[in-house]
């Protein structure tokens, strides 16, 4: 006992013998160190910022691509691509006598679009009406009509996009819908394939059957 209180009665103090000015200029490496910590911090805060920012931006444009394909799909935009444009005209020569058709029948005009969809095609026009899911292709009062607007002039013409035209193309040559065509009437002419097809966008409006709206019940 009165060894350990001699040892410690005895032991030297440790003071601070810097001066003024190391003191001070610790006090500032110190003061340097912190201020770099803060810039440092505030950079990475602003790194996660820009990422926050893209993956927003990101996912917004996702959002839009979506919307922009899904436009294409149902028809609503204006496509350009490969692929062929056919004629239906009138087949009459100067010494037909008999009734003269001046319009093509919805039975013919539908299994052209069925041949047309089985060959490969993609987006079809016919009188510059664009073709969609929902068309109704009708006869009333004896005009063929493609939704609301009637075929009464001849030549009609049918524009067809295929992602190959060329495949496209010799399927139609090979068919007997011309054929069918032709006991109507009517001459079916098949353009050789084109690199440039411009086809319209639907102009009608777009019925939503059997869907309703869902409320977000997330909290």
């Amino acid at each position: 006992m009165l060894a350990v209180q001699f040892q410690t009665s005895h032991e030297p103090t440790v003071r601070d013998t810097r001066d003024i000015w190391e003191i001070r200029q610790e006090l500032k490496k110190e003061q340097e160190l912190h201020e770099q910590l803060l810039t440092e911090i505030r950079k990475y805060e602003e790194t996660l910022e820009k990422y926050e920012q893209q993956r927003e931006e990101s996912k917004g444009a996702i959002l839009r691509q979506t919307v922009e394909e899904l436009k294409k799909e149902a028809g609503l935009t204006e496509v350009v691509g490969e692929g062929v444009v056919l004629y239906v005209e009138q087949m009459y020569d100067e010494s037909y006598v008999g009734p003269v058709t001046d319009t093509v029948s919805a039975d013919l005009l539908r299994r052209l679009i069925n041949e047309l969809n089985m060959y490969g095609a993609e987006h079809i026009s016919i009188a510059d009406q664009r073709i969609v899911n929902t068309t109704v292709i009708r006869d009333i009062n004896g005009v063929t009509k493609v939704d609301a607007h009637p075929l009464r002039f001849f030549p009609i013409e049918v524009k067809v996009i295929a992602a190959d035209a060329e495949k496209l193309y010799n399927r139609l040559k090979a068919s007997t819908i011309a054929d069918d065509f032709a006991l109507e009437n009517l001459q079916l002419t098949i353009s050789e394939p084109q690199q440039r097809v411009v086809i319209p966008p639907y102009d009608g409006t777009v019925r939503v059957e059997q869907m309703e709206a869902v409320e977000d019940d997330r909290r």
